[in-house]
C-alpha cells in the first residue's frame, strides 16, 4: 500500500481542516483529490509530506508512519507544493545542484531530472526568467531528483497557459506509468485528463471516493468542438451515438453522445471528411461535474 490514511483529523484551534478521513492508495495508481478551495486539501497533502503534524488519527507513506518515521517517508516522496517554492536568482541546474546535495544523491541523476522533465534548453537560465511552466518543471524536476516512489502534487497546473497545462498534464501522466500519484486540484478536467481515481473532498470530509470507470459508466459523454467554419447541425446528427447537437456560440458546438467509447476520434475524423479545421475540441464528463456539484454546493 502507497499511502493509507486512518480517522486522520486536523485541528487549527477550534477550526477541523479535516474529519476522521480514511482512504488508502495503491502502488501505482493515479489518484486526483478533489475538491473546492478550503476544502482541507492542501493541510492532507501537508500531513503526508510530514510538513505538519495531524491532531488525531495516523497516515502511512509505503508503511512508515508519517509522524514516527519522517525521514523515512520523505526519502520515499517527491512534493511539489501549491506555491512552488523556488530561488529565482538561481539558475536551473544550480538550483537542482543544490537539492541533490541536500538529498546527497549522484550529480548524475540532474542530468536525467533535467531530461525527463524537458529542462535541457533551460537548464543554463535563471529560474526567475522562465515561464510558470517551466518553473513547475523545474519543480517537479526538484521532485523527482531522488528517485522517489510516491509523487504528492498540490495544484500542479494552477495558473498555466493552455499549451503549458497539456505539456505538464503529458508529463504527470508518464511519471505515473511507475510511481504512486496522489494529484490535488480543484479542476475536473485535471482529474479526467490525468487520473484513474477520485477522492472528493468537502470541509474537511471525505463526501465520494471512486475509480474514473465507475463514473463513467452510462454516462452521456459531451464533447465541446470549434470548428473554423460554420456547420448545418443536421450533418453533426448523422455522428455515430450523436443524441443532441447544440451551436452554443459562433462556430462552437456541443455534442452530446450515447456512449461510454471516446468519440474524439469521430469529430475529428467529420472534420477531415468535410474539410473543416478543429480549433479546439473539450471532452466534459458530464457525472462527474453533476457529482462535484452535488457533493459540494
Amino acid at each position: 500500500m502507497s499511502i493509507e490514511v486512518n480517522h486522520l483529523t486536523k485541528l487549527y484551534g477550534n477550526q477541523k481542516a479535516l474529519n476522521n478521513i480514511s482512504f488508502k492508495i495503491d502502488k501505482g495508481e493515479i489518484v486526483g483529490f478533489l475538491g473546492p478551495n478550503g476544502a482541507g486539501k492542501s493541510t492532507m497533502m501537508k500531513i503526508l509530506t510530514t510538513y505538519i503534524d495531524a491532531t488525531e488519527g495516523e497516515a502511512k507513506v509505503n508503511d512508515f508512519d508519517v509522524q514516527k518515521n519522517a525521514r523515512d517517508v520523505q526519502k520515499r516522496v517527491g512534493y511539489l507544493p501549491e506555491h512552488n517554492p523556488l530561488y529565482l536568482d538561481m539558475y536551473v541546474k544550480e538550483y537542482l545542484t543544490f537539492n541533490a546535495n541536500v538529498y546527497k544523491i549522484d550529480k548524475d541523476r540532474i542530468s536525467d531530472v533535467i531530461t525527463l522533465t524537458g529542462l535541457t534548453l533551460e537548464a543554463h537560465k535563471k529560474i526567475g526568467q522562465l515561464s510558470k511552466g517551466y518553473r513547475q518543471r523545474v519543480g517537479l524536476a526538484s521532485a523527482l531528483l531522488h528517485d522517489p516512489e510516491v509523487l504528492i502534487l498540490d495544484e500542479p497546473t494552477t495558473g498555466l497557459d493552455p499549451n503549458q497545462l497539456v505539456e505538464i498534464r503529458q508529463l504527470i501522466k508518464s511519471l505515473g506509468k511507475e510511481k504512486t500519484v496522489f494529484l490535488s486540484t480543484h479542476i475536473m478536467q485535471e482529474v479526467e485528463a490525468i487520473c484513474d481515481r477520485v477522492i472528493i473532498i468537502n470541509n474537511g470530509e471525505i463526501v465520494a471516493d471512486k475509480k474514473l470507470t465507475e463514473l463513467k459508466a452510462d454516462q452521456q459523454q459531451i464533447i465541446e468542438v470549434e470548428f473554423d467554419y460554420r456547420v448545418e447541425n443536421v450533418l453533426l446528427n448523422r455522428l455515430k451515438h450523436v443524441q443532441s447537437v447544440k451551436n452554443t456560440h459562433d462556430f462552437i458546438y456541443e455534442l452530446t453522445f450515447s456512449t461510454k467509447a471516446d468519440m474524439r476520434a469521430s469529430v475529428f475524423d467529420f472534420a477531415h471528411d468535410n474539410g473543416l479545421k478543429i480549433l479546439q475540441l473539450n471532452q466534459k464528463n458530464k457525472n462527474l461535474e453533476s457529482l462535484f456539484r452535488e457533493l459540494t454546493l
